[in-house]
């Protein structure tokens, strides 16, 4: 009887033996980046929503760089937004240093409507599942 290599090569795909049969040797892509806030709320909306997305790129093994990539452009968004609003609105330090109380209300809206804002369009939105 011929004896079985332990590791072989076909159409691509890369097997080790284990007992009498030959497994594909599957590794997963090494990511170190976090998903974040907004990462864990948009694979919250897909898994709930979304499954057929959401199981698409957990077996294409591109969920976590998915996620990743959208938690840095949230995060970007929401700093944007909050910017642009607290200048808009004359939300200053000076108003931080003369005026707490109105600064904190003022800064938590401004906070509230610009998470809004990245939910709807970043979290919440519908995936066309192209282009990363």
């Amino acid at each position: 009887m011929n004896e079985l290599k332990p590791r072989i090569h076909e159409n691509g795909i890369d097997y080790i033996l284990v007992g009498d049969y030959y497994v594909p040797d599957l590794k997963l892509p090494e990511e170190k980046r976090p998903i974040g806030h907004w990462g864990r709320l948009h694979k919250a909306y897909l898994q709930n929503y979304r499954p057929a997305v959401y199981n698409e790129l957990v077996l294409s093994c591109r969920l976590h760089s998915v996620l990743a990539d959208l938690n840095e452009q949230a995060n970007d968004r929401f700093s944007l937004i909050m910017e642009q609003m607290a200048r808009a609105e004359g939300v200053t330090e000076q108003m931080k240093a003369e005026n707490q109380m109105l600064w904190v209300q003022s800064m938590n809206s401004i906070r509230n409507r610009a998470e809004e804002i990245v939910k709807h369009e970043m979290i919440y939105c519908h995936y066309s599942g192209g282009g990363d």
